[in-house]
Order: structure tokens, then C-alpha cells, then sequence
């Protein structure tokens, strides 16, 4: 009989590929899926999952990780296995630094980087004011180093509209062509100007016809989530009719956090939107667990202090909304707090993936089992063109979860109400490319098995 490295035995194992769950037990050996059978197998290391749920790590298509070991850590006591960073148009430009660096140190989890367009890109060229467009000079610049960087193995590129609306459409279909060109995805935090702006998504459809790349509309209930979900799916619905190859990913919370610097929180932004001062709470720094005033608001902003602020807004039902499409995943938008405190900040850190198991799963039965695990594992693999990950097959990477649908829940809430890095419930073991890092809540630092991993 072989011996295998690991070994999950009495397992409900969860086959999203396949789409079925069935008992068996499951080897894994050299950090690779070895054998999945109901016959009795041995292991170096033997895990009894007591009749649980096994079935692929969780890849969160939409994170702000970038190599930070605390936040990878949030991550990793979820059940995610695999995380994109580089979104909404920020991240490290330099990857072949970024990649060394990581696989030297060792991570957590598995990390894929997009190059970002709209902090990133344009401040390589000297784009310093995110009210103006790129001159044909620097969009030459930026296509010269956005090419270096795919071949360098960037997962595609982002865009964070929103975030440098002077941006042009000529400037941004320059890039999105050479994404094509290169056959990346395209991440796009679309160009919102108003709760009801339907506009700025019609403009990420036309992206994808005009150039006919892969596009993933970033946090859905974030843009669209004011009372519009219904025609914005809508949108999505005939673009994908009419064969537009376009995607979505969405998060489980309505309020969403940023910076106060940035432009969504601009006066005039705010004044569009409809928020009050009182909607908008501090959630990093000196100031946390305040909301802000007009006074508190002058002074951050003069001072140029670098803090996360949570924006109170949105509609719960539109989240389960979305969630519901076939074509939209699930997606954290972790992002560290400037302080570097894992107790700042927004309980998505730490809270995503275990909500949307027990909201949408065991509270509220709007997906079975099997199709939330789908949407959490198999379907943003796809997406990103991760053939090893998201399944359960002989010779796939071996990135897996352990989790109890009965008590798989979050903890994590906001200041003032709890704490946003609470650990979950549930989530028993989380293995990455066959080690064990995470057990029933505590988290083997030692062991740093996640790779960066280069997409050429």
C-alpha cells in the first residue's frame, strides 16, 4: 500500500468540476492531488475531516494583498488558497522584484498580480493628478512597460476608474488592446459618477467588444449596489446573450472602504452620491471609530492623512442579487490598513468567504452547496486561466479546505461593533499545495508553502 505525504480520510468531498458531493477519502503527495478513492488509504500525516466538507481552496479573484504576510494570513484562516492582487489600478509594477521577493520569503497562500492602471501605470509616467488624461507620449510609455510586465507574468491588467476619472477612453482601449493582445484579463473598478450611473458598466461592455478581451467588472455591489443591481445585471445579461466575454465579482458586504485621499471621496463625489458626513466612519489611524464631520474631513484631507474610510450605503438584498448570476464570483477587496493594524478596517478582511456560506447557503438556501463551492473555486480559476486549481483531480495543486456547512460563519465585524479580524467558525484545516497552514483557526507561521505565481 502507498504511503502518501497527507491523507483527508471520511471526508464529504466536493467536486465542483464534476458537481457532486460524495464520502470518500483523498491523498495528497509532492504537493499534488494524488488519489481520491473509498478505499482505505495511508498517510504521513492523517486527517480525519469527521464527515466535513473537502473540496478546492477558495481563490478570491479581488483582493489588495500585494505580499503583506498579516493580510495574506486573513485570507488564509477563510479557506482562500489563491489571491489577485494588483486591482483597481494600483499594486507593484515591478514583478519580476515581486515574484522573486515572495517565493524567496515564503508566503501563506498563492498570489497572481495585475498590473494596475490608474494609480500604478499612470504615476510611472508622471501622472500625478487623477483629474487629467494620459498625452499619446505616456500612453506609449505606459503600453511599453504594461507589455514588459506581461511577459514578466502579470494575470492582466486593472483599471480603477473611479479612481483617476480623467482618465481617457482612448488611453484605457489602448491598454485593454494590448491586454488582448497578450490574451489577459481585464479588471475594471468602473468609471462611477453617480449611484445610478449605468454608463460606467456599458463603458466595461464596450471595452470587451471593442477589443474582445476577457473583462471582470470588479465588486458589483459596490458600484451598483445603491438601488440599481436589477438593471445592471441586466446590462451584463445581453452583453453575455450577445457573446461579450465579460465577468463579475462581488463581495458580501454593502458598505465599502477607501481612502480618504482618493477621489471617491473628493467633496464633489460625496455630494453626488447623496452620503453625509455622518455615513463615513474612520476605520485606521489615530481617529478610528469616529465618524466623519465637515471639520474632521478639512483637516484629513489637508493633512493628506493616509486613512481607511468606511462608507455606510447600500442595499442588502442586491448583494444576493448578484451573487445569484452564474457569471458573477465571490471576492473580498481585502486591503491592509496604512497603520499595518490587522484590527483596522473592514471585516471583509476577514469575514467574506465563511458569510457567504452561511448567508447564501445554509440562512437563506438561495445556492446549493455544491454551486456556492463552484462559484468560490472552479469558475474564477477559469477565469484566470488556473488549470491545476479549483478542482479535485489526480495531478491538481493541492490547495484545499476543510470546512463544517453547519458552523461556518463569520466573526469579524465592524469598530465599534466587534472586532474585523475576528477569526471565522468552521474553517478546520486550510491546506496549501499540500501543507497543512492553518488548523481549526491557528495558523502554522513556519510554514510558508503560497507561491507567486507568474501567468506566461
Amino acid at each position: 500500500m502507498n504511503i502518501y505525504d497527507l491523507v483527508i480520510k471520511n471526508a464529504q468531498i466536493a467536486d465542483p468540476e464534476n458537481q457532486k458531493i460524495f464520502h470518500g477519502n483523498l491523498a495528497v503527495e509532492n504537493g499534488k492531488i494524488a488519489s481520491i478513492t473509498s478505499e482505505n488509504i495511508r498517510g504521513r500525516k492523517e486527517i480525519d475531516a469527521k464527515s466535513c466538507i473537502v473540496c478546492p481552496g477558495f481563490i478570491d479573484i479581488h483582493a489588495h494583498i500585494d505580499g503583506n504576510m498579516s493580510y495574506g494570513e486573513l485570507s488564509l484562516v477563510q479557506g482562500i488558497t489563491t489571491t489577485v492582487g494588483g486591482n483597481c489600478g494600483g499594486g507593484p509594477t515591478n514583478l519580476n522584484k515581486f515574484f522573486e521577493t515572495q517565493n524567496k520569503n515564503g508566503f501563506p497562500i498563492n498570489q497572481l498580480q495585475f498590473i494596475g492602471h490608474s494609480f500604478s501605470l499612470r504615476y510611472k509616467v508622471g501622472i500625478d493628478n487623477p483629474y487629467i488624461n494620459a498625452t499619446k507620449t505616456q500612453i506609449g510609455e505606459m503600453k511599453k512597460l504594461l507589455e514588459k510586465e506581461f511577459a514578466n507574468g502579470a494575470v492582466g491588467l486593472s483599471f480603477g476608474l473611479e479612481y483617476a476619472p480623467g482618465s481617457s477612453f482612448e488611453e484605457v482601449i489602448a491598454l485593454s488592446k494590448l491586454a488582448s493582445q497578450y490574451k489577459k484579463l481585464i479588471s475594471i473598478h468602473t468609471r462611477l459618477k453617480a449611484p445610478d450611473d449605468l454608463e460606467s458598466l456599458k463603458e466595461a461592455v464596450k471595452i470587451s467588444e471593442i477589443t474582445g478581451a476577457l473583462v471582470q467588472v470588479s465588486h458589483l455591489v459596490y458600484q451598483y449596489g445603491e438601488g440599481v443591481m436589477t438593471e445592471a445585471l441586466g446590462i451584463l445579461d445581453k452583453a453575455r446573450k450577445n457573446g461579450v466575454n465579460i465577468w463579475a465579482d462581488s463581495g458580501m458586504y454593502t458598505s465599502f472602504a477607501t481612502g480618504i485621499t482618493t477621489s471617491v471621496f473628493d467633496e464633489d463625489h460625496i455630494k453626488k452620491f447623496g452620503w453625509k458626513f455622518s455615513d463615513l466612519y474612520i476605520a485606521s489611524g489615530k481617529l478610528k471609530g469616529k465618524c466623519l464631520t465637515k471639520k474632521l474631513y478639512d483637516k484629513m484631507r489637508q493633512n493628506d492623512e493616509d486613512a481607511v474610510i468606511i462608507c455606510y450605503t447600500g442595499v442588502e438584498e442586491e448583494i444576493y442579487e448578484a451573487l445569484l448570476r452564474d457569471y458573477v464570483v465571490l471576492s473580498s477587496d481585502t486591503g491592509p490598513s496604512p497603520t499595518g493594524d490587522i484590527g483596522e478596517g473592514h471585516p471583509q478582511n476577514c469575514g467574506t468567504f465563511p458569510r457567504f456560506f452561511k448567508k447564501m447557503v445554509r440562512e437563506k438556501k438561495y445556492l446549493s452547496l455544491i454551486d456556492a463551492i463552484k462559484k468560490c473555486t472552479l469558475i474564477p480559476a477559469n477565469i484566470l486561466g488556473l488549470k491545476n486549481k479549483g478542482r479535485l483531480s489526480a495531478g491538481c495543486d493541492g490547495d484545499l479546505v476543510i470546512f463544517d456547512i453547519d458552523t461556518i460563519e463569520d466573526k469579524s465585524d465592524f469598530l465599534g461593533k466587534g472586532r474585523p479580524d475576528a477569526y471565522p467558525n468552521g474553517v478546520h484545516y486550510v491546506i496549501v499545495n499540500g501543507h497543512v497552514v492553518a488548523e481549526y483557526g491557528k495558523i502554522k507561521k513556519d510554514i510558508l508553502p503560497g507561491r507567486a505565481i507568474k501567468m506566461n
